[in-house]
């Protein structure tokens, strides 16, 4: 069977990639063992000629090409749809937002209504009541004036922020340099929560910050459900027994703390090998950042810019107990196919899903 094929048509996207300057096939070939012209109303059809006689080709090249061309398209459908989602499902939390290295990291969780980090404000974290700070870099911090004030506009109650000690002064001037410069009324509640506290979200939830190493003071958090256990000594006491000693004063429960969600920000791999972050380790979804993930920049490189490599991950898996493992923060040189191809080095290492968040991130066939 021999095929006639037309050389382009229109109008053409130069955003799917082709082995062929034409989108789409017909579905069907007229005819049976003879010379076939493929026609539609979406082809235009320029003739070409060598010597007087049409430019032919066989058909069995022609197919071998038609499912490349058809691969290819499909696995640039593929990345558009994991850029345009807008939420995960993992540990039983929706997690939405963006972590690109250098440029911008929020990540909402609507089930605490917080957001670790605020990025430049996506407009899904104004809704949310709480917000963590874990370092004074503009990629993560630079949002916070206009998080307040869109809270202000859209007559939400004033936030709860969170940030490491260190900084809280500074946040403070921050906030009057731009209520000086709008003259407006920017309200807010401002938390200096130290590595080892404990602050009450609500009364089954609580946050604690951990240590983490960035080039400049950080800290990561981890969200616990809180749930209350009959103490030991009192399980074979009768209903009427164990309120009459709870009417009397007496504590007949323990508070059993349940690490949910830990964010680490930015930081080294070493907040891994530090003891008193298990419960980080331990959480049900660990929200962890891999800034570089192949050869070409070394563990080294990643520790000296206070980042870390997706190869220190791997080497240090046999610590994680999470269910999940939402990777975040690589640089913006990746593209979407580099990031998939380097979680599954990750994922044959660990029992944990693994799941990174490439919103944001480019296609290589884009």
């Amino acid at each position: 069977m021999q095929i006639s094929i037309p050389l382009f048509s229109s109008p053409p996207n130069p955003k799917i990639p082709s082995l062929f300057p034409f989108q789409h096939l017909p579905s069907i070939f007229h005819g049976k063992g003879k010379p076939t012209t493929l026609t539609t109303r979406n082809f235009h059809f320029l003739p070409l000629k060598i010597k007087n006689k049409p430019f032919i080709v066989k058909a069995s090249s022609f197919l071998s090409e038609i499912g490349r061309a058809i691969e290819e398209e499909e696995d640039y459908r593929k990345a558009r749809a994991a850029v345009i989602r807008k939420g995960i499902d993992l540990g039983g939390y929706a997690i939405e937002g963006l972590s690109i290295g250098g440029q911008e990291t929020c990540i909402i969780i609507p089930e605490f209504k917080c957001a670790f980090d605020i990025g430049r404000c996506p407009t899904r974290a104004i809704h949310q009541n709480f917000v963590f700070i874990t370092h004074a870099h503009l990629d993560h911090i630079g949002g916070l004036p206009m998080y307040v004030a869109s809270r202000g506009l859209y007559s939400l109650k004033p936030p709860t922020i969170f940030v490491p000690p260190c900084i809280k002064e500074d946040v403070e001037k921050l906030f009057d340099i731009h209520r000086a410069m709008g003259q407006v009324e920017l309200n807010f509640d401002l938390v200096a929560l130290d590595v080892g506290e404990t602050y009450e979200l609500r009364n089954d939830v609580v946050v604690r910050p951990f240590r983490t190493q960035h080039v400049i003071p950080s800290q990561g958090y981890v969200i616990y459900s809180v749930r209350k256990k009959l103490k030991k000594q009192y399980i074979h006491l009768k209903g009427k027994q164990i309120e009459k000693l709870k009417k009397s004063g007496v504590e007949i429960t323990d508070i059993i703390l349940s690490p949910e969600v830990a964010f680490t920000g930015d930081t080294t791999a070493e907040y891994m090998l530090d003891p008193r972050n298990a419960d980080a380790l331990r959480a049900k979804v660990l929200i962890t950042e891999a800034t570089f993930l192949d050869e070409d920049f070394t563990t080294e490189h990643a520790r000296q810019r206070g980042h870390t490599h997706l190869f220190e991950i791997i080497e240090n898996a046999k610590w994680i107990r999470s269910k999940a493992i939402l990777l975040t923060h690589f640089s913006s040189r990746y593209s979407i196919e580099d990031i998939r191809e380097a979680v599954l080095k990750l994922q044959s290492r660990v029992s944990a899903k693994v799941v990174p968040l490439t919103e944001g991130f480019k296609s290589m066939y884009s």
